[in-house]
């Protein structure tokens, strides 16, 4: 592979911060939602691999000929594998395309055709550009793009008033948010060095049950769950968010409560999935009379937390059943996503 960069490097990262940083040297690009590839070609051959060293190429072989298009044959790209389906992302339909059977896998691939949305460029010919400034990848990865019309390029701005208006205007097509990243700075594998703003709003949820920690004395996570217009219950997600010291008195308020639950059920907290990879997914059932609010950035397919939920404060001034889902708006979509992706020819 390109500059001997091993199949299994982890990708520089994005920090979490409550806003954008600004001042001399920050570039922005928008936030995508789907899933962070890099993409080794070595001549006829390419590899994608996620995080965690996830190998990916299998299930996306519609991507794997816009590689082989660009005019190289020893390169990394880093970049995001996304979805789009009627203008917007779908990370649910993307998540769908990972499929044990190759048939299954094949029409996908047709039906559904995923797009890479490339925003660094960490190896050419036989030179690791790790080393050099993100302006100066950015640039050569924009002249390697620009006659591969297959693999799109992200947006890149230096004002952080567009920035911060693509936070707002990008968020109804299903980006994340903005990130930060210093024009100047190496690229620094596994790092957290880079900066990312997200959506986070709040809703009140009812307390469904729990998980105890690894060796049983103390919690783990809450379990949250949300009304529908019928009344059953639908869990939701969970939140995870307390020391040691707030875990043992959230436990003293849970142990009361604990049995099994009479509530008509919409979702339920499930067991083992390909995303639980051998955690242990019991979880112990209380009645729900416990309201908390928590944050949360998005709402999956419209019946969960993507991510685990951040709490905030508990509500005891509010009912069980107010928690409904009725507080989850979408936001409408203000501007088109592919002005998202810059345009390749420059």
């Amino acid at each position: 592979m390109a500059s001997r960069i091993p199949l299994d490097l982890e990708p520089m990262l994005a920090a979490l911060k409550p806003e954008l940083p600004e001042g001399p040297g920050w570039t922005y690009e928008p936030k995508w939602d789907g899933f962070r590839i890099l993409a080794h070609r070595s001549g006829g051959s390419v590899e994608l691999v996620s995080r965690g060293a996830r190998p990916m190429t299998r299930y996306f072989p519609e991507v794997l000929d816009g590689f082989r298009s660009l005019p190289a044959d020893e390169l990394v790209l880093d970049g995001e594998l996304v979805l789009i389906q009627d203008g917007e992302l779908d990370f649910d339909a993307l998540q769908l395309r990972l499929h044990p059977a190759e048939s299954r896998v094949r029409l996908l691939a047709r039906q559904t055709p995923a797009t890479y949305v490339a925003f660094d460029l960490l190896a050419e010919g036989t030179r690791d550009l790790r080393p050099l400034s993100l302006a100066e990848r950015r640039e050569r990865l924009w002249r390697l793009l620009e006659r591969a019309p297959a693999i799109r390029r992200t947006s890149v701005t230096e004002l952080p008033t567009v920035a911060r208006h693509w936070f707002d205007a990008f968020e109804g097509a299903g980006l994340d948010g903005v990130i930060a990243k210093l024009a100047s700075q190496p690229y620094l594998p596994g790092r957290r060095a880079w900066v990312k703003v997200k959506h986070r709003r709040t809703a009140d949820c009812v307390v469904i049950g729990f998980r105890r920690s690894s060796d049983g004395s103390s919690l783990s996570s809450l379990l949250l769950g949300l009304y529908d217009r019928s009344g059953a219950l639908h869990y939701v997600g969970h939140t995870t968010s307390f020391g040691a010291i707030a875990r043992k008195e959230v436990m003293s308020h849970l142990e009361p409560l604990i049995e099994p639950s009479s509530e008509r059920w919409g979702r339920r907290p499930g067991g083992p999935s390909r995303w639980s990879r051998g955690k242990d997914t019991a979880w112990v059932s209380v009645r729900p009379e416990l309201v908390c609010e928590v944050a949360y950035d998005k709402l999956q397919g419209g019946e969960r937390f993507r991510h685990a939920a951040a709490f905030v404060r508990w509500r005891s001034d509010k009912p069980p059943v107010e928690c409904g889902f009725d507080q989850i708006t979408k936001p409408p979509r203000r501007m088109p996503l592919a002005s998202a992706m810059g345009r390749n020819r420059w």
